[in-house]
């Protein structure tokens, strides 16, 4: 991405070399794209009841959203050629073996054009969880999936509480703090 100089009484005074106010000038600049990275929308579903589904597991039965009232549920929603996906999948499994005894619940959400591709992921994966096929990607639709891997946060009550488009390890402690909270509700 490249920024070109805005005229205008902010860069009024921002010279390449050193001067007083250049960190005012540094400051301005990385607000402006703080600001500009974060243009993304708000997700439209937070504070709405989590739409309910039924999708079959990989290694079990069909799962019911609204089974789990009172718990808090966690949902990756995943792709087999989504590496950071895999790597998403075995944080969560950790959470997961942690805080089940608290109540949580967490699904791996398949979202693959490739049903095959799906399966051969989901029984190379050693995790403690659910993994689900939704393969007419209804769910995802439901839950506005724009981005993988990408985790929805679901309170006791059934309502979402937090959403988390991507996955680094800055992201993985605000996760952490959100779960937390839920789970101290």
């Amino acid at each position: 991405m490249s920024f070109r100089r805005p005229n205008g009484p902010i860069w009024r005074g921002c010279r390449s070399r050193a001067v007083p106010g250049a960190a005012l000038c540094v400051a301005a600049l990385t607000l402006a794209c703080a600001s500009a990275a974060s243009s993304e929308p708000p997700y439209a579903l937070i504070g709405q009841s989590a739409p309910d589904f039924a999708l079959h597991a990989v290694a079990a039965g069909n799962v019911r959203l609204s089974e789990h009232r009172g718990q808090v549920v966690v949902l990756s929603f995943w792709g087999s050629h989504c590496g950071t996906c895999r790597t998403q999948l075995t944080a969560l499994d950790r959470s997961f073996t942690t805080y089940r005894s608290a109540g949580l619940a967490v699904y791996g959400v398949d979202v693959d054009d490739d049903p095959a591709g799906a399966l051969d992921f989901a029984h190379s994966a050693s995790l403690s969880f659910a993994l689900l096929l939704d393969p007419a990607k209804a769910v995802a639709r439901s839950y506005q999936v724009d981005n993988l891997p990408m985790t929805v946060l679901i309170d006791r009550n059934g309502t979402v509480r937090y959403v988390l488009r991507e996955f680094n390890r800055a992201n993985d402690a605000l996760y952490l703090q959100q779960l937390h909270l839920l789970l101290d509700e």
